[in-house]
């Protein structure tokens, strides 16, 4: 096997942090074009603190899996962002691509941690904001 790409560890706290954010759902890069040789996959971390969520966003090309590893979210989507699924620590997501939708973690008191990989690298396309009362069931923290 003739090639010069070598593995790279991304240690904790190290993790880049230039890739796309949408509001209150923060991402890290822990392997991706940024900083590692990798072209076809992006693997990070995002979070959401208690009470917050993302902005409307979509990931444009990109498909997108996603692991809840702490918490509880809710991803909000249709039109007007009426229609929603819940998800909890171990459940898993696949959201396609050019797909609208809303982050919000549904806890007032816990973080929300996702583990996310997109193909080809971490799309992050923000949409105009909606009301947090627009939301069914959402509340920001105090």
């Amino acid at each position: 096997m003739a090639s010069n790409i070598r593995a790279v560890v991304t240690r904790k706290g190290s993790e880049d942090t230039s890739t796309g954010q949408s509001g209150g759902c923060v991402r890290v890069t822990g392997v991706g074009p940024q900083h590692t040789p990798a072209t076809k996959i992006w693997f990070g971390k995002v979070s959401n603190d208690p009470g917050y969520r993302s902005l409307p966003h979509h990931h444009g090309e990109a498909e997108t899996g996603g692991y809840v590893l702490k918490g509880k979210g809710r991803i909000y989507f249709g039109e007007n962002y009426s229609e929603y699924f819940d998800m909890e620590e171990g459940d898993f997501v696949f959201v396609p691509p050019n797909w609208p939708h809303v982050e919000a973690n549904m806890s007032t008191t816990e973080e929300l941690v996702w583990l996310t990989t997109r193909t080809p690298d971490n799309i992050v396309v923000n949409l105009p904001d909606v009301e947090d009362d627009s939301l069914p069931g959402y509340r920001r923290a105090e």
